[in-house]
């Protein structure tokens, strides 16, 4: 039910791009959708056309998902940024991703966002690791710190200080969360091995967050 509603949402953001072909915010969330379905390519150019038609112009609020009336956390040019960072990393892509989340982290840093910067940071810094950077990525890590007013990113804030050394993987993996959190908490202990060297204990939980 949920794959059909992501593609009604696809065929309606078509309706007004052929509308609105010059706003930014359409591509937007039309990218962010075909993420969803798992379209790479097309989420790419559908949001490398955004980062085009937002480059020189000022970054603006978003509204909420739930609520129209209420601001989310995301700005339009991290939103951007964002989505089409993880279109190129979730193809495997990670020279693709870099430059794009370092745009995404500059615009969090711009708008101030600890939640912001706790999300495009992780992205970045798992993007880092994977393709064997470790000192850039450590360098990712500096500016993230207890006490930051994380409150929508809680589980990449999480991540970030577990790979800082200041949490445990133990504690990533506690029971008791949602499904949606264990599994991006669990996806960054997995990573953590990865990068470790520990590829038997990564491949099994891998293999469990799929499952």
């Amino acid at each position: 039910a949920a794959a059909v509603q992501v593609q009604e949402a696809i065929g309606v953001f078509t309706k007004w791009i052929a509308r609105f072909p010059n706003d930014a915010r359409v591509y937007r969330f039309r990218g962010h959708r075909y993420v969803s379905v798992r379209e790479f390519d097309k989420a790419i150019a559908d949001l490398t056309k955004g980062a085009q038609l937002i480059a020189g112009k000022p970054d603006e609020p978003e509204p909420s998902t739930a609520d129209p009336k209420v601001m989310s956390s995301e700005t339009l040019h991290y939103a951007i940024y964002y989505h089409l960072g993880l279109a190129h990393y979730l193809k495997g892509d990670f020279a693709a991703a870099l430059p794009v989340y370092q745009q995404c982290l500059a615009a969090a840093k711009a708008n101030a966002s600890d939640d912001l910067t706790a999300g495009a940071s992780d992205w970045l810094y798992m993007t880092l690791r994977r393709l064997g950077r470790p000192e850039e990525a450590a360098r990712v890590l500096e500016p993230i710190v207890p006490g930051m007013k994380v409150r929508d990113d809680q589980q990449y804030y999480d991540r970030l200080m577990m790979y800082k050394g200041a949490k445990k993987p133990e504690e990533l993996l506690a029971p008791g969360r949602d499904p949606v959190s264990a599994a991006t908490l669990a996806y960054g202990v997995a990573n953590w091995h990865l990068y470790n060297g520990r590829t038997d204990e990564a491949r099994a939980l891998f293999r469990k967050i799929v499952t």
